[in-house]
């Protein structure tokens, strides 16, 4: 990458890239990780890694151009940050305990866990969550919105401010779809938006309550549609016509097909 980069000896378009021009990159590559991991293929993954891994390499460049910090540290500092963040594991100096590891339900690594983080920001940030600090852990924004609204609300939960079991979500849920029914009788789309969005939030911390990943949940849903939008279209062909031909009835009447035929 120092190669790459060389103002003389390098790439052109490697030379001109900044962590601003990389970081779409990051996420791209970060999403077909995850692909390659939901289908199961593993040849593909290490490709795929490597192009992750290429994104570390290339950004902790430039920040060593700019004199900040090198991938010698990024390395460094997640070391030091598994080792405080693993006291049943760990002596402060990184060597294992001498006793081995102390045994913790997952509910008591959750909890050390968090509190582990909210340590870090207070001091990162010079004061702590509950004296002016980000109340919600300091989610990033540049998160799937799906994702972002799940940890905020995981977050809100850790102070108290959640419902206490997901039939109360389903009746906020009809709250919502009638917000949204009314809202759409007006003639306001940033009303309509809002009350969409306040829908979405309350379906994510269903999926929460229910201990369902709301982005993944959401991926199956994409995938199932995909596969029998696929299906009724095959269906109306074997009848003769084009799917730009059919009528919604016909269309309609095939998806209830496909849906009874399971796929």
């Amino acid at each position: 990458m120092a190669t790459l980069r060389d103002p003389e000896r390098g790439c052109a378009w490697d030379q001109v890239q900044t962590l601003e021009t990389l970081a779409p990159y990051t996420l791209e590559e970060a999403y077909e990780v995850v692909d390659a991991i939901e289908r199961g293929d593993l040849a593909d993954l290490q490709g795929e890694l490597g192009d992750l891994l290429l994104q570390v390499v290339f950004q902790a460049r430039v920040a060593e151009e700019a004199g900040s910090f090198a991938f010698d540290d990024v390395v460094r500092t997640i070391c030091d940050k598994l080792i405080r963040r693993h006291p049943h594991v760990f002596e402060a100096d990184g060597s294992p305990l001498a006793d081995g590891p102390e045994r913790l339900s997952l509910a008591q690594l959750d909890a050390n866990w968090t509190a582990s983080k909210a340590a870090e920001r207070s001091e990162k940030t010079g004061r702590s969550e509950h004296a002016g600090g980000d109340l919600l852990g300091s989610v990033a924004k540049a998160l799937p919105a799906l994702t972002r609204a799940e940890k905020i609300s995981r977050n809100a939960a850790r102070h108290g401010f959640d419902w206490p079991d997901a039939a109360s979500v389903i009746a906020k849920i009809r709250e919502e779809v009638d917000e949204v029914a009314d809202a759409l009788g007006r003639d306001d789309p940033d009303h309509l938006a809002e009350e969409i969005g306040d829908l979405l939030f309350a379906v994510v911390n269903l999926a929460r309550h229910s201990g369902i990943d709301p982005e993944y949940s959401l991926k199956r849903g994409n995938i199932k549609f995909e596969r029998r939008f696929h299906a009724m279209a095959a269906l109306i062909a074997e009848d003769g016509a084009s799917l730009d031909e059919a009528d919604l009835s016909a269309m309609e009447a095939a998806w209830q097909r496909v849906k009874r035929s399971k796929a």
